[in-house]
């Protein structure tokens, strides 16, 4: 079974990049779930949301305390809440920011991790690039498409359009594939 756990804020679109991940997941014909923790339902309070993919039943229904990937939609999380706990030194993570985790102060932090699993991309720039508003969750799918594999970019366009129609569906496709591109450069580039 694969973890993700995806940490935000609320307006951000935290659940619904959870809803969509487990979506892409089943369309590939794997076992998924996804559910929301939060606690005050208000635009900009931190949202934390999980999805579990698997190939067989996900009995499991508690939060996802030792994740195999972290989508961190919101950089400002990163010294407020302890978004990595639990994370082992083979996990992933996909953080929305245009700046790289030294200028982070996560220098030091990430020494312990393989650099191709660590991935920036600045998700919100693209989703007002292609949809006009801050919501970076989207970008971020398709970033961690690129940076797992545990998903194809073909699947989250699937799952993009059974939640959004139309000129949403479409910007949205447009910067999850900008994302994809973005963080298989990234990942390729730190093979190298």
């Amino acid at each position: 079974m694969f973890q993700v756990r995806i940490h935000g804020r609320g307006g951000q679109g935290v659940v619904t990049g959870a809803e969509m991940l487990s979506i892409a997941a089943f369309l590939e014909g794997r076992h998924a779930q996804a559910f929301p923790s939060f606690g005050s339902e208000r635009t900009g309070a931190p949202v934390v949301a999980f999805c579990r993919i698997a190939d067989k039943e996900i009995r499991l229904r508690e939060p996802v305390m030792e994740p195999d990937a972290l989508i961190i939609q919101d950089a400002t999380l990163l010294h407020q809440i302890d978004v990595f706990a639990g994370l082992s030194p083979n996990g992933y993570v996909v953080l929305n920011t245009n700046r790289s985790f030294e200028e982070l102060g996560l220098g030091e932090l990430f020494k312990r991790f393989r650099p191709e699993r660590l991935i920036t991309v600045s998700a919100t720039d693209l989703s007002f690039k292609y949809v006009n508003r801050n919501a970076p969750n989207v970008p971020m799918l398709g970033a961690f498409a690129a940076a797992s594999g545990l998903i194809s970019l073909k699947s989250v366009e699937a799952a993009i359009r059974e939640k959004f129609s139309g000129k949403v569906a479409e910007g949205n496709i447009a910067a999850a594939t900008e994302a994809y591109n973005i963080a298989l450069a990234a990942k390729e580039a730190a093979h190298a």
